[in-house]
């Protein structure tokens, strides 16, 4: 069986490989540059705690450890606060980290992975599908063909993969600019972000209408200056002297001392494929996808489309098409990224349109909430979306019973026992391509794996756990948020709750594996054969 080809090395195409190669299965990641990443202070990676979970998982590099959690954010209006929020355990910030760190740990996990090749200075030119695979020709000091069982444009918001299948990129351009500066100072609030909206002080420019401070790990701020609309140049001075009144601004009239340690102007673009899947041809990434107005974050959207599109592959792979379950991909992801455009085309009028809207009593607090809810992950323009409707949900079954997840949400992270009497974390179990069914048993903890896996309900769930149409992994858990003593959850690769049953149900929960692997395989899902 042939690798699949992802052409892109970005942080969602080498995700997309490492991912794959926890489930055995080949890739090569074309990459068109000479295989190494330019240090961008300025270019950072925001990331949720499962998708923390994932880049952790595949590389094992101390992701939490290396990025930076906000201690508080607050929100000002001119001189006033307009609120304060502090982050603990319980209530933890978003992971804020430099992207070329993210890219190098993925890099370095794929060097010490033998189911990965990276071709660097190989740019594709061309590519042909076929019934049983697709040809690639990349350009380059060693221009050649690939041939692949599958192919997946991760090749960003110009991706040569979208055009060469014809797929309509459609949305609205430069919907917001920013200019970015990152820099080493010291700021009266250590720790915690702030967005300050229509700041008093003069400046030599254009008025400022808002900048945000983002602090990073090593005493790094990353500052940014929402820009008016239009194409006006920022010069190297204009941004200097931003620098010097907004520190000063915040600093009781004098500039603190500073080091500049890189700029840029970052300009946002809201675009969504028509397509992400033609026959044998994915779409990931910002090749998929641009959004990134009002503090919404694209990249761990990305990243979330390698984890859903990774095992769905994997399964095709070893085997053999599964047209539903591929068909799937696009319908969950397209969907939820649908969702947050929307919202955030939705709000950016209200945001940044002023006029008598913006004088509505309540009106600054209502804007100031929506950007609060951006920046942070939360609201219609930060939530991770649910897989609700998807094609993959079971049929209802009088057993299933609702935990505090909802169907088509990432599971909790609750501590479980595996089958070798381990104690992990569940996330730690998401990734291999296996069903996870996870069984509420309080009290198991207290006694030995040996005194229990052999009493009550469990022979009964184990003997269903080995029928089902899919390998599947068997956890206890001492609790579940939401979940009653003997409740069984069924979890998919991903880490997405597919169905809960209250007590073991053998049908049901083989309807509900089967559904979740895209129904009964038809004779048009032909094999494929293995390697």
């Amino acid at each position: 069986m042939d690798p699949v080809i992802i052409v892109g090395a970005g942080p969602v195409g080498l995700t997309l490989a490492l991912a794959l190669a926890r489930q055995e299965v080949p890739s090569v990641v074309l990459d068109e540059g000479p295989g190494k990443d330019e240090q961008r202070l300025a270019r950072t990676a925001v990331l949720r705690e499962d998708t923390a979970a994932l880049i952790g998982r595949l590389t094992g590099f101390p992701v939490a450890e290396t990025g930076f959690r906000w201690a508080g954010w607050r929100s000002m209006r001119r001189k006033q606060v307009m609120r304060q929020i502090t982050f603990g355990p319980d209530d933890p910030a978003l992971l804020h980290l430099p992207q070329h760190v993210l890219t190098a740990a993925l890099r370095e996990a794929i060097g010490a992975e033998r189911l990965v090749r990276i071709a660097v200075d190989s740019r594709l030119d061309s590519l042909e599908q076929e019934p049983a695979g697709v040809t690639a020709h990349t350009r380059g000091p060693k221009g050649t063909w690939w041939r692949g069982s599958y192919l997946v444009g991760c090749d960003g918001p110009r991706s040569t993969v979208r055009k060469l299948q014809d797929i309509r990129f459609p949305g609205r351009t430069a919907v917001e600019r920013h200019a970015v500066a990152a820099l080493r100072t010291e700021l009266p609030w250590p720790g915690e972000a702030l967005l300050h909206r229509t700041p008093p002080w003069r400046t030599s420019g254009p008025p400022v209408s808002e900048v945000i401070a983002r602090p990073l790990a090593d005493d790094v701020w990353r500052m940014d200056w929402l820009l008016p609309p239009g194409k006006d140049l920022v010069t190297p001075d204009l941004l200097v002297a931003r620098v010097r009144e907004t520190l000063a601004g915040w600093s009781g009239g004098t500039t603190p001392p500073y080091e500049l340690l890189d700029t840029g102007v970052h300009t946002v673009h809201h675009r969504l494929a028509r397509r992400w899947r033609a026959g044998r041809v994915f779409l990931a990434g910002d090749s998929a996808h641009l959004l990134g107005a009002l503090g919404t974050q694209g990249l761990d959207e990305g990243l979330r489309d390698a984890d859903n599109l990774a095992w769905k592959l994997a399964l095709a792979w070893h085997h053999g098409p599964h047209e539903a379950l591929l068909d799937s991909y696009q319908v969950e992801r397209r969907a939820i990224v649908a969702a947050r455009l929307r919202a955030a085309d939705q709000a950016l009028p209200l945001l940044r349109g002023g006029g008598l809207r913006s004088a509505v009593p309540g009106a600054a607090r209502g804007h100031d909430a929506l950007l609060t809810d951006g920046h942070l992950g939360r609201g219609p323009l930060g939530t991770p979306g649910a897989y609700a409707d998807s094609p993959l949900a079971p049929p209802y079954a009088e057993s299933a019973v609702e935990v505090d997840t909802a169907a088509g949400a990432a599971v909790a992270d609750v501590r479980v026992t595996a089958e070798d009497g381990s104690s992990v974390a569940l996330r730690d179990r998401l990734g291999r391509g296996a069903l996870l069914v996870l069984l509420i048993a309080p009290g198991t903890v207290v006694w030995d794996r040996k005194h229990w896996v052999t009493a009550g309900i469990m022979p009964r769930l184990a003997a269903a756990v080995t029928a089902l149409p899919h390998r599947a992994e068997l956890l206890v858990a001492e609790s579940y948020p939401g979940a009653a003593a003997h409740t069984v959850l069924l979890i998919r690769p991903d880490g997405h709750l597919v169905t809960a049953f209250g007590g073991v149900r053998p049908a049901d929960l083989y309807e509900a594996a089967e559904a979740a692997l895209g129904g009964p395989r038809t004779t048009a899902d032909a094999p494929a054969g293995k390697s």
